[in-house]
């Protein structure tokens, strides 16, 4: 078993997002603890307030809701009876067993796995200390639950398989599902997954997907005010529909966000440089042009992006390595990566219309085809082994607010 916690400012986001998944007949609730009444017969209001009524008794404490995904081996079969036991066990184990919650039982993906929404404010008004819960209560609680519902222990599975396997992929298509939903699963699931280090590299990323970020031209308030929108991308890669501001989604992936991810994903991404360029050295050696070098890359989940200038000039490339998630410049993987060099190691420099995907001014358009990349799922549903999780709260250092002193 792997659990994931995440912690956070919304509890309606929380819930919204399960509530959304039984909408789509992905999930279905199957334990509400602490509620006064059976699951199915809850309404989302009902649900709602309950939380609502506690978080109310300290407004001052903003991260007061509390998400958990407990993810098991593609292996066991668990009826609901088991599952709700295995999560009343977990959750009294952490010290959540007197705090209202509900459990989802989610089927989106190949392996069994439950959610669990709750809320850190207690009814005395106090907020839970959660500072260790995943690496201490929960990982203690992973052990015992695994001994007494005999389940297949995380240490057993093979380094070689690190991450439990989710199920195809889907893009996202303008009007088969709610806009904002669509774009806020797709945006929070790329931006903690993939390892990029600009704006350009994560919408590389996002774009295989049908979404993209943009923060408008330069000389408007909202450029100029860091804001960011996140859109749908029609078939011909132009945006469609309604866009949705970064600091809606649940998460808040805003550009000020997004720039602190790009200092830690330089270094991150490090250790996937060298198999890349290997990845790229071996296309480039069957010297058959770039129809097939594109091939070739798509055939290890790569892509390959050629931007281009308003007046059809190519000036860039970028690599999306889908297997190991990392976005890499051309330039930033050494002096023979760059698009210069790549087309002129194909015998195709200066080549527009190459069959290659590119980009128009600051705006990327793209239209991947199907290469087997994972599907768009949460944070939460792809859980890794030994995945302690700790809350993003924890993750942040406090700012010391400054003393204001006597006014003369």
């Amino acid at each position: 078993m792997v659990a994931k916690i995440i912690s956070g400012k919304s509890i309606r986001g929380a819930l919204n997002y399960n509530e959304n998944k039984v909408k789509q007949g992905k999930a279905s609730c199957v334990l509400a603890h602490k509620f006064g009444s059976v699951a199915n017969e809850l309404s989302f209001i009902n649900k709602l307030t309950r939380f609502q009524k506690l978080t109310e008794r300290n407004p001052k404490v903003k991260t007061n809701a509390l998400h958990i995904s407990l993810n098991f081996d593609v292996s066991e079969k668990l009826e609901i009876k088991k599952l709700n036991a295995i999560a009343q066990t977990y959750m009294e184990c952490i010290g959540f067993g007197e705090q209202p919650y509900l459990v989802y039982k989610h089927t989106d993906a190949a392996h069994p796995h439950v959610h669990i929404v709750s809320t850190l404010i207690q009814p005395n008004g106090k907020r839970k200390d959660i500072h260790n819960l995943g690496r201490v209560q929960s990982e203690k609680a992973r052990k015992e639950i695994e001994k007494e519902f005999n389940l297949v222990p995380a240490e057993s599975k093979s380094k070689k398989i690190p991450e439990l396997q989710p199920i195809e992929p889907a893009k996202a298509t303008y009007g088969k599902s709610e806009t904002k939903r669509t774009i806020a699963n797709t945006v929070r699931w790329t931006t903690q997954k993939y390892k990029y280090t600009s704006l350009p590299e994560l919408n590389a990323a996002l774009m295989q997907f049908n979404v993209v970020a943009d923060r408008g031209q330069e000389d408007t308030q909202m450029f100029k005010k860091k804001g960011l929108l996140y859109s749908l991308l029609d078939k011909n890669g132009k945006k469609i529909g309604i866009p949705i501001k970064a600091s809606t989604i649940y998460g808040k992936p805003t550009l000020p966000w997004l720039e602190k991810q790009f200092k830690l994903n330089e270094a991150l991404r490090q250790p996937y440089r060298e198999q890349l360029k290997k990845r790229i050295d071996k296309g480039l050696a069957t010297g058959k042009g770039i129809a097939v070098f594109e091939k070739y890359l798509a055939a290890c989940n790569t892509i390959m992006l050629l931007r281009q200038n308003d007046k059809g000039r190519i000036y860039g490339i970028t690599f999306v390595d889908n297997q190991n998630k990392v976005v890499f410049n051309g330039s930033d993987l050494g002096k023979g990566y760059g698009a210069k060099a790549i087309l002129e190691r194909l015998n195709a420099s200066g080549a527009s219309g190459t069959g290659g995907s590119a980009t128009t001014g600051n705006q990327e358009e793209f239209e991947a085809d199907s290469i087997g990349i994972e599907q768009v799922i949460t944070d939460l549903t792809e859980a890794k082994q030994f995945d302690y999780s700790l809350p993003d709260a924890l993750k942040r250092k406090r700012k010391k607010k400054k003393r204001k002193g006597n006014s003369l």
